[in-house]
């Protein structure tokens, strides 16, 4: 079996070839030149690591908001500790949304 399958990928080698996507293009268009072009090709890459970097955020507060509450049921800290936490971290979240949200009007 694995003969004929061998023979068939060397007789046939456009059937074994998968057909790979195009490569897209960047969210603000090609451009009128190379430079243009890669400069959007990096405004998507920055875009992206903002996103990473906002994901991140928020699985740190989500994190702490987690830690605060198993420290509640353990009778270490308060619902009013679990309250500020949610309302900090809100805060924060919505200061990184602002800068990444700034930061790529700048590029």
């Amino acid at each position: 079996m694995s003969h004929c399958l061998t023979l068939g990928t060397f007789a046939l080698p456009q059937l074994t070839l998968a057909a790979l996507p195009q490569a897209q293009a960047p969210s603000r268009g090609e451009g009128t030149n190379m430079t243009q072009t890669m400069q959007n090709y990096a405004f998507d890459g920055f875009m992206l690591l903002g996103l990473i970097v906002l994901g991140v955020m928020f699985l740190g507060v989500a994190w702490h908001a987690f830690g605060v509450y198993h420290e509640i049921h353990e009778g270490k800290k308060k619902w009013r500790d679990l309250g500020s936490t949610a309302a900090v971290g809100v805060g924060i979240l919505g200061i990184g949304i602002f800068l990444v949200t700034k930061a790529t009007g700048i590029l």
